[in-house]
């Protein structure tokens, strides 16, 4: 399936995470972008990895919901957890997590240093942070658009990019041979999308 490849493209040792953690929360903000909450969209970011760097280059927007649980249950392999986050998603800023799974930190504003960052036009700074803090360590960022895309970033740059709705089809799907749904790489962007969207045809968002 395309959304497996993706996942497979993204989500290797090259990256310098664990690939099951990262696919992980991959998949966790391909749910959030397509889920939504309360019947809004809404938008937010995860920094993996590179934990003590990344906390050193950010700092709590409000009180950090997640101060004072045990790292336990602030694992995103705990049941509760992924439903903490989604609910938390909502809030500003984004959420660090370390290399062992744990959800170390919530509402965190990222303040890497971005001279010389670029993003392509029309995203705004949660994508100029996430491709700032990506570049400034080891970490990679995820962040979930309010237009209900996905973008990866790893080392400053956009190396995947998933429409949410394929996350559906292909949790319905054992295969998907669909004429209209491909993966096209683009400058070493790996883009699951809808050709009919890009053609102008038809709207997936």
């Amino acid at each position: 399936m395309a959304l497996e490849r993706i996942f497979d493209t993204v989500c290797t040792p090259d990256r310098e995470v664990d690939p099951e953690l990262l696919q992980s929360v991959l998949e966790l903000a391909v749910e959030i972008a397509r889920e939504g909450r309360e019947g809004r969209k809404i938008g937010t970011m995860f920094v993996v990895g590179a934990s003590s760097s990344v906390l050193e280059l950010s700092r709590p927007l409000v009180l950090d919901p997640l101060a004072g649980h045990s790292r336990e249950v602030k694992r995103l392999a705990h049941p509760d957890m992924r439903e903490t986050v989604k609910e938390l998603a909502q809030l500003d800023g984004g959420f660090v997590v370390s290399e062992e799974g744990v959800v170390l930190s919530a509402c965190r504003y990222f303040e890497a240093p971005s001279r010389g960052v670029r993003v392509p036009l029309g995203l705004g700074t949660r994508h100029m942070a996430a491709a700032a803090v990506s570049r400034a360590t080891r970490a990679v960022a995820i962040v979930v658009s309010t237009s209900a895309m996905v973008r990866v970033f790893d080392d400053g740059r956009i190396v995947g990019e998933i429409l949410p709705e394929l996350w559906l089809i292909s949790r319905q799907s054992l295969y998907i041979d669909h004429p209209h749904i491909q993966e096209r790489p683009q400058e070493n962007v790996t883009v699951v999308t809808n050709e009919r969207d890009l053609d102008g045809a038809e709207t997936g968002t």
